[in-house]
């Protein structure tokens, strides 16, 4: 177990409780649908750079009828950068130490009706401290409906909050989720933000508060979303167009995604990293 601030505390188990009631409902959802699917947890731990214990997490992982898989993980990390990587943070130039909590989650759909989602929140500490984070939407077959509704959402959550800016974090999130070698985006976006940074109480207690309602807007959205297309007929070639579209996901995970990175740079759990990965795609 690693030592922790209040700050540090707040924020896991602020993004523990987001776990839990997300996983939740999720399983309502596999309940709702016939099946007993559940989330099995796998605790994980890693040593730091100096072979003392630098913390870990609890990959989430759910194989259903409605959920084909789904991974929700929190993981709460210290230790020190390698030189090079930590050339490449915030804060991490001078000294190379750090501290990570998050909660990152990935769902991909039986039905290829219903989107797939993504969503992540991060309290990270060098010599700075900052939040970061979003949630962005994945539809192979998209219905401008429901990126209406999942958008209108975001936004409240942002206008609700300071350090919210919907058309900055919006845009980002189009620029982030971008597939430079497909020139194509990696679906219908949401919002993206980073570097939301902390220098007293106040500062944390509001970035908390909007990271936190980042959360909710997802538990209000992509639940209802589930239960609007679930049970939607779907043929073999909507089917073969989901498959597809999932081995774009997979390029922009393996080559581009920040978190992925980190969590290879910082000797996270493979398995919890790659949870991202889709369980079936093709390339043609």
């Amino acid at each position: 177990m690693i030592d922790m601030d209040a700050q540090q505390k707040a924020a896991r188990t602020t993004f523990e409780k987001l776990r839990d009631r997300i996983c939740a409902e999720f399983e309502t959802i596999e309940t709702e649908a016939g099946s007993d699917a559940r989330f099995v947890y796998t605790p994980w731990e890693r040593p730091d750079e100096t072979g003392m214990p630098g913390g870990g997490g609890v990959q989430g992982l759910i194989k259903g009828a409605v959920f084909e898989k789904a991974g929700v993980n929190v993981s709460t990390v210290s230790g020190q950068f390698s030189e090079d990587f930590a050339k490449t943070i915030n804060g991490a130039e001078t000294d190379p130490r750090f501290f990570a909590t998050g909660i990152s989650l990935v769902a991909h759909m039986a039905n290829p009706h219903v989107p797939a989602v993504h969503m992540n929140l991060r309290f990270l500490n060098t010599t700075k401290r900052w939040f970061g984070g979003g949630a962005d939407l994945n539809p192979p077959i998209p219905y401008k409906e429901d990126t209406d509704f999942f958008h209108a959402e975001l936004f409240k959550a942002c206008d609700a909050h300071e350090p919210g800016d919907y058309e900055k974090f919006s845009k980002w999130a189009d620029e982030y989720f971008w597939i430079p070698h497909r020139n194509v985006a990696r679906g219908v976006g949401g919002v993206f933000f980073d570097h939301l940074e902390i220098e007293d109480d106040a500062d944390f207690n509001a970035h908390l508060a909007f990271a936190d309602h980042v959360g909710n807007a997802f538990l209000k959205t992509f639940p209802a979303l589930v239960r609007k297309r679930m049970t939607q007929e779907f043929t073999d070639e909507e089917k073969a167009t989901q498959l597809e579209w999932r081995g774009r996901y997979a390029e922009f995970n393996l080559v581009y995604d920040r978190g992925t990175l980190f969590g290879l740079k910082t000797g996270g759990n493979i398995d919890a990293i790659l949870m991202s990965l889709p369980p079936l795609a093709t390339w043609s």
